[in-house]
């Protein structure tokens, strides 16, 4: 039987794109966008996600703003970002191979005003005294193990604020696919903020090579109406909501915009 050897780590064709997006071959999340989108990556348009264009347009847009990315995954709302004309994005990518990813497109792409950074943004927030002039936080949130703590430090760092978001509805309790992952149900109460935490493990999600959730084998989600009562505990009293999919396969979905 061959071995494996460090010689099955080197490229043995002309440079190309594709030879480095194959560095994650059966990895990638997103298809790129032109000139690159006929290339073998993902699947799915992140770097055309109408979502974070919505966000921009009822954020009054991020020219000439400094803007905090929570998550970047492979950089598809970085890209959005430095296009709508951000004068300096921070993303932070706690998944290393994620990180990795967005390195590789960040090159291909050229964004030459967004700046990758590996670690955890929850450690950062913490520690941190930047204020920003926007965060971008889609398909973060549910992926906590304490999500009312990381709204708390996001009330903390910005004024405006965009994410999307899967939210706990009991419907889970009922969908044959889903509902084993929701079995406990914990009230708490942070910053006199009352609500319920509602535990998702990821279970077999956890062998997948793509897998992008969080860093533990758990993580809580909240219910639509405590997220949304969290925000306006926690200062933010302009909120708007658009794009919702109770349908979704992998539980009920929202963006939400938020504004002090």
């Amino acid at each position: 039987m061959a071995t494996a050897s460090i010689l099955d780590a080197y490229v043995k064709s002309a440079p190309s794109p594709q030879n480095a997006l194959d560095i994650f071959k059966g990895e990638w999340a997103s298809v790129l966008p032109p000139p690159y989108h006929t290339l073998q990556a993902g699947g799915i348009p992140l770097f055309q996600d109408q979502r974070a264009v919505w966000a921009l347009e009822q954020l009054g847009g991020c020219q000439d703003q400094r803007v905090l990315e929570l998550g970047p995954l492979e950089g598809a709302h970085s890209y959005i970002l430095q296009q709508h004309g951000a004068a300096s994005v921070t993303a932070i990518e706690a998944n290393t191979r994620a990180y990795l990813r967005c390195l590789i497109v960040k090159e291909l792409l050229g964004l030459d005003r967004v700046h990758f950074v590996c670690g955890d943004f929850v450690s950062f927030l913490q520690e941190s005294k930047e204020t920003y002039d926007l965060i971008f936080s889609a398909g973060v949130l549910y992926h906590m193990r304490d999500p009312i703590g990381l709204i708390a430090n996001l009330a903390r760092h910005t004024n405006r604020l965009y994410m999307w978001t899967h939210y706990y509805d009991e419907s889970l309790q009922t969908n044959p696919h889903l509902k084993d992952r929701y079995r406990v149900h914990t009230p708490a109460e942070t910053e006199g903020f009352r609500y319920t935490l509602h535990r998702q493990d990821y279970m077999h999600s956890l062998g997948i090579a793509g897998f992008c959730g969080g860093s533990a084998e758990f993580s809580h989600w909240l219910s639509r109406a405590d997220l949304l009562n969290a925000l306006t505990h926690f200062g933010f009293n302009d909120i708007r909501t658009a794009h919702e999919q109770t349908d979704h396969p992998h539980g009920p979905c929202f963006d939400v915009v938020a504004i002090k």
